[in-house]
C-alpha cells in the first residue's frame, strides 16, 4: 500500500548529522581531502569493528572518510562497497534521543534495528576517548535509494572542537548530497513516512527532499549531466547511487584560491566551484556561496 499524503514528519529526526564516504586507503585518502581545503579530525576507530574514520567538521554535520583498518573484523558491508567503488555510501541522520526516535518511528508504522549503542576511539594528542553514539539503523524500504540510520550524540563535545571547524576553502556545511536514480518521483514519494509531503518539491531536473537540516536530491543520469555539463565523462553507475556533494563556503574567491594553489582541479562556477570525482575519492564536491 502507497504511503498515506497526510503520513506527518518523524519529529525526532533533526535533519543530516553527516555523510558516509567510503574509501579503500583511509591515510591516502585523508591527504588528498586535506588538499581540498579541509581540516580533518584526527584518526577515529570504531570498537568492535574493522572499520575507522577521519570526520571533517563543520557547526552543524560533518563528513565522514570511512576505511577499513581490520579486514578480519565486521566493516558493515564497506568491504563490499569499495571493490566496485569509492564514494558516497549513505548517510546519517541526527536525532535528540534515540529512545523518542523509536517511538516515533513505531508509530509511522516503520520498522528499524536498534536503538543501539555504538563507540569509536579517537586519538587524540593527549590521549584516546571514547565518543558514543546511539544508533537507529532504518529500513530501505522507508528510505528509497539511499542507505540511511539515525545517529545521536551520546558525548558532543568529544567530536567537536573549535579548531577542528576552520578550513582552509572556508568550508561551513553540507548544503545538499544529490542521488541518481531512474525514476526521481516515485523515489521521492518512498520518504512520505518519514518526513510527509510538506518536505517535498520539485525543482529544474529532480525532486528535493529537505531534512530539515540539508537536502537529498533524486535526479536521473540525464539530469545529473545537466546539473554538471562541464565534468565529462561522468560516472555512469548502476542506479541508485550517490553522486555529489554541495558544500557552502563563506569566501568562494578564498575557495578557489586554495584549490588553485595546490594544484587542485576545480572549475569555476557562478557561486563558486566544482570538483570532479576524481580529485575527490568519487565524489563530485560542489562548493557554494550562498
Amino acid at each position: 500500500m502507497p504511503p498515506a499524503l497526510d503520513a506527518i514528519p518523524v519529529p525526532a529526526i533533526t535533519g543530516i548529522d553527516h555523510v558516509l564516504v567510503g574509501v579503500r586507503d583511509l591515510e591516502a585518502t585523508a591527504r588528498r581531502w586535506e588538499r581540498l581545503g579541509f581540516h580533518l579530525t584526527p584518526r577515529g576507530r570504531h570498537i568492535g569493528w574493522g572499520t575507522g574514520n577521519y570526520c571533517i567538521m563543520f557547526e552543524a554535520g560533518y563528513i565522514e572518510l570511512l576505511g577499513i583498518v581490520d579486514p578480519t573484523k565486521f566493516t558493515n558491508n564497506l568491504e563490499s562497497f569499495v571493490k566496485s567503488r569509492e564514494g558516497l555510501m549513505g548517510l546519517a541522520f541526527g536525532g535528540r534521543d534515540e529512545t523518542e526516535c523509536a517511538r516515533e518511528l513505531h508509530a509511522a508504522g516503520l520498522s528499524f534495528d536498534g536503538p543501539k549503542v555504538l563507540k569509536r576511539e579517537l586519538e587524540l594528542p593527549e590521549g584516546t576517548v571514547l565518543p558514543e553514539f546511539g544508533l537507529i539503523m532504518l529500513p530501505r524500504e522507508a528510505t528509497p535509494a539511499l542507505s540511511a540510520f539515525v545517529c545521536v550524540h551520546k558525548t558532543p563535545e568529544l567530536i567537536r572542537r573549535p579548531e577542528w571547524l576552520r578550513h582552509a576553502n572556508r568550508a561551513t556545511g553540507i548544503v545538499s548530497m544529490t542521488v541518481v536514480v531512474d525514476d526521481p518521483v516515485e523515489t521521492v514519494f518512498g520518504w512520505l513516512p518519514v518526513f510527509g509531503p510538506e518536505r517535498i518539491s520539485t525543482a529544474n531536473l529532480m525532486t528535493v527532499l529537505d531534512t530539515g537540516g540539508g537536502h537529498i536530491r533524486f535526479t536521473t543520469r540525464d539530469g545529473l549531466a545537466q546539473l554538471y555539463p562541464g565534468l565529462v565523462p561522468l560516472p555512469d553507475y548502476p542506479a541508485p547511487w550517490v553522486a555529489a556533494l554541495k558544500i557552502s563556503v563563506a569566501d568562494k574567491a578564498r575557495c578557489r584560491d586554495h584549490l588553485r594553489f595546490h594544484n587542485v582541479l576545480a572549475l569555476k562556477t557562478g557561486k563558486g566551484c566544482l570538483v570532479p570525482p576524481e580529485e575527490a575519492n568519487g565524489v563530485i564536491v560542489e562548493f557554494v556561496q550562498e
